[in-house]
């Protein structure tokens, strides 16, 4: 991981003070917002917002969410002490890059290959080496190196597809947006043999699976 330069590292730790400020991060995702610097994950146009709690829109019609909502599915997620995290969604490679700090072994799928070859670049740019991307349909998961403590969807879904589910291990987390009749709630799911606990957390607004990530 590159060090910050010091302008850098204020900002970086005045997003994660304010994010801090509204949800109470757990000390290892706060260190994890103040180590990224999101400003590498917007287009040039917006990087005088990238520290703001705001949501931006990014390549392929897609958006970077919101600092609080990327913090909200950390949070969720449960990663302190977990070995490996599926994402289905890579979008701007933001998430991923946070759970980077956090998990010894992230796996990231997309399926728009512009997004792939630009995340790749800025992971490659921050230094970070234990991320693993994949250009494919992310609702088929990533079989090869499953079971994973967590998985994360970054995009919207109606339900979670079985074959997702057969990929989280015995009591592993399962973090979703998911899409109801009042709206979408992030969800967190906790596997106990073939059954998921379920429980919501909060609302959101992401892009829906179908239409595109993150």
């Amino acid at each position: 991981m590159k060090a910050l330069s010091q302008i850098e590292q204020i900002k970086c730790q005045q997003l994660a003070n304010a994010i801090d400020e509204r949800l109470h991060l757990h000390p290892k995702i706060k260190e994890a917002f103040a180590n990224i610097k999101r400003e590498l994950f917007v287009p040039l146009g917006f990087k005088h917002h990238a520290y703001k709690l705001d949501a931006l829109p990014i390549a392929g019609n897609q958006w970077i969410s919101s600092p609080l909502t990327v913090a909200k599915m950390t949070q969720a997620l449960d990663p302190v002490g977990a070995d490996s995290v599926l994402e289905i969604g890579c979008g701007s490679g933001y998430q991923a890059a946070i759970l980077s700090q956090i998990v010894r072994r992230v796996f990231t799928i997309e399926r728009i290959e512009r997004l792939v070859i630009e995340a790749k670049q800025r992971f490659k740019e921050l230094g970070i080496h234990n991320i693993h991307v994949r250009y494919a349909d992310g609702m088929l998961g990533w079989r090869e190196f499953a079971p994973y403590e967590r998985i994360l969807f970054s995009a919207a879904i109606t339900e979670v597809p079985q074959n997702i589910v057969d990929q989280l291990k015995d009591g592993g987390i399962l973090v979703a947006p998911i899409i109801t009749k009042k709206g979408q709630v992030i969800t967190k799911y906790v596997k106990k043999g073939n059954i998921l606990e379920k429980g919501e957390i909060d609302t959101c607004l992401f892009i829906d699976s179908k239409r595109g990530v993150e």
